[in-house]
């Protein structure tokens, strides 16, 4: 005999009979009514966004690993100690550091010993400098008084000279003629001797000669060699110049060149310098103090990648530059963060109002304002889900206690709008069929299938803008001879199906409004029942949200309570919780697993 069987029927019937207490309990009524459905309702609808979130100090000093590339833990200090300013919190591994910091001191003692050298160089070269620029002056000075003293001293006194020999060889020349005519006279009387005369002669014949060469002397000296010294000396003079002006430039280059090698050597010592002053200061960062008292808390790290793979933080970890470790809370404010799906996006804004329900601190309602809403989505996000688009929000905590903790989870209620009178039922008493909304409306013993034009909603009720009337009474769940159907593809725009967008109002965001499963035992196929029956938005199964805003206690962590029962954070008060039935059927299949039920008609059909 199977036992499993009766005791999984037992399980079934009590859960039903959950589900009629808890619709009783909701409208008022007993549970023949509750076949009868809920009725329409008209009045105040507040439109709220109701989120999971963690709490977070508003003020929080953060000690993050300032050694570059990745390092060790070696000490960590208890998370939840309360420190002193000054203390020692954490140690990482800067062995590494400490190495490199020895043969960093000698490359510093290099460019010190080459900068020295440098130095001296250029002072050497300065001074070189100046011996060679004044020894190229002086020779040129020397040049300048050598044409000057050949042109006025040395040419004159040759020239001089030699027109003095002439006036001297002509003189003799003169003398030695009239010797020899006055020998002539006195040979011819017999007083000189031929001997004699021929001798005063040769005298005569000698001062010529001296004479003519006296003044070929003279023009040799005109002609050629008073020319050729005065384009010498010239030649000299602007030699000297050039020497001088060579001198300079080659100086200046020398100077500039031993100038550029002392600024590289400084360059590079201040380089050197620089870099073990650094490993200096890696080192000392390898140690993290508090810098003021409070409690320590270890940072929470992200996801590591799409495959999760980040370490907690602890002794033995290796952890990057940059990366949190340890973060100081001040007593105080708290924030509330939050992650809230793109489709409720455009109904939160700054400055709303909130109420944040912490899980640590039941039966106390903390109110708090919007802070916050990012413009970009959550990266982290996309790794678990590439088709989730979650937006961080933060909510200002007002009236914070000692018992607030950061990382305490908490439930966030905001308040997006206040619709004073609205016609609306419960979420699930909507339903998406070819195409359109529906409703089904009690007629006694049997239904009729009403199209409705759907609103605003949050995670309980739907405003109704039209179809349905206040008064009328709407099934929670498809009825068993009844099979909702997609749209015809020629009925329907491609990609639309049964959850496809409703009519919203102007200024709404759009919203899908969820399929039915036709299965008669009303349970999903996996036999879990979804709070409310909704559809999840986005995709995003794990939420249990509908259409584009929060149902029941959806969070962006996935966790969402299945079942009947009431949320703390409601703020309908009393009110009848029409979408907390147990059993009632879960809508986000396709209309094609509706168990071979055939489709239902639009009214007559009887429960």
């Amino acid at each position: 005999m199977n036992l499993r069987r009766p005791r999984a029927i037992l399980y079934c019937a009590a859960a039903f009979g959950l589900a009629l207490t808890a619709a009783c309990d909701a409208f008022g009524g007993n549970p023949d009514e509750v076949i009868e459905g809920a009725e329409v309702r008209k009045g105040s609808l507040s439109i709220t966004v109701v989120e999971r979130g963690n709490l977070k100090a508003a003020d929080v000093v953060s000690l993050k690993s300032e050694i570059e590339g990745s390092s060790t833990i070696l000490y960590l200090i208890d998370e939840g100690v309360h420190v002193e300013a000054g203390t020692l919190l954490c140690e990482l591994d800067a062995t590494g550091l400490v190495d490199k910091k020895v043969s960093q001191e000698i490359s510093v003692r290099n460019a010190q010993a080459l900068t020295v050298e440098a130095r001296q160089s250029l002072e050497i070269q300065k001074s070189q400098n100046e011996s060679d620029v004044a020894k190229a002056k002086q020779d040129l000075d020397f040049a300048h008084q050598d044409l000057k003293k050949y042109r006025d001293g040395d040419m004159l006194v040759k020239d001089q000279a030699a027109r003095e020999e002439i006036t001297l060889k002509t003189e003799e020349s003169a003398r030695a003629k009239e010797q020899f005519e006055w020998s002539q006279k006195l040979a011819e009387k017999g007083f000189l001797t031929n001997t004699e005369l021929e001798a005063d002669r040769l005298a005569e014949t000698r001062s010529k000669i001296l004479y003519e060469q006296a003044e070929r002397e003279l023009k040799l000296l005109i002609d050629y060699e008073f020319p050729r010294e005065i384009q010498k000396l010239e030649a000299a003079l602007r030699e000297a110049e050039r020497e001088l002006d060579r001198v300079n430039l080659q100086a200046e280059a020398r100077l500039v060149d031993r100038t550029s090698a002392l600024e590289t050597n400084e360059a590079k010592l201040e380089l050197e310098q620089e870099k073990l002053s650094k490993l200096v200061r890696q080192i000392a960062k390898a140690k993290l103090i508090a810098p003021k008292a409070g409690m320590v808390v270890y940072a929470k790290q992200e996801e590591g990648g799409r495959f999760g793979n980040s370490q907690p933080i602890a002794e033995g970890t290796s952890v990057r530059e940059r990366q949190e470790i340890i973060t100081i809370p001040n007593a105080g404010d708290m924030i509330a963060q939050a992650s809230l799906h793109e489709s409720v996006l455009k109904q939160v804004e700054v400055g709303m109002p909130v109420d944040v329900n912490v899980d640590a601190i039941p039966g106390q309602i903390f109110k708090g304002r919007v802070k916050m809403v990012a413009v970009l989505p959550d990266q982290n996000s996309w790794w678990a889900n590439p088709n989730l688009r979650l937006y961080r929000c933060d909510v200002e905590v007002a009236g914070g206690t000692a018992e607030m903790r950061p990382g305490m989870s908490c439930s966030i209620t905001i308040f997006c709008d206040e619709i004073a009178d609205a016609t609306y039922v419960p979420v699930t008493a909507v339903f998406r069929h070819k195409g359109e909304s529906v409703c089904f409306v009690s007629k006694g013993s049997k239904y009729e299938v009403v199209p409705v034009k759907p609103g605003r909603l949050n995670d309980k009720w739907v405003e109704i803008l039209g179809g349905v009337t206040v008064g009328q009474r709407v099934l929670l769940s498809v009825p068993s001879d009844f099979k909702l159907e997609a749209p015809k593809s020629d009925e329907s725009a491609p990609g639309a199906g049964p959850d496809a967008a409703a009519p919203t109002p102007t200024g709404a965001a759009p919203r899908a409004m969820p399929a039915a499963d036709a299965s008669s035992d009303g349970a999903s196929s996996d036999g879990a029942s979804r709070r409310g029956g909704g559809s999840p938005r986005g995709g995003d199964a794990s939420r249990g949200e509908w259409n584009g805003a929060p149902r029941g206690e959806g969070a962006a962590d996935g966790e969402r309570p299945s079942g009947g029962r009431r949320s703390p954070r409601s703020r309908e008060g009393g009110e009848a919780q029409g979408t907390a039935q147990e059993g009632s059927a879960p809508r986000e299949r396709d209309s094609e697993q509706g168990g071979g039920q055939g489709a239902g008609e639009t009214g007559g059909k009887e429960k």
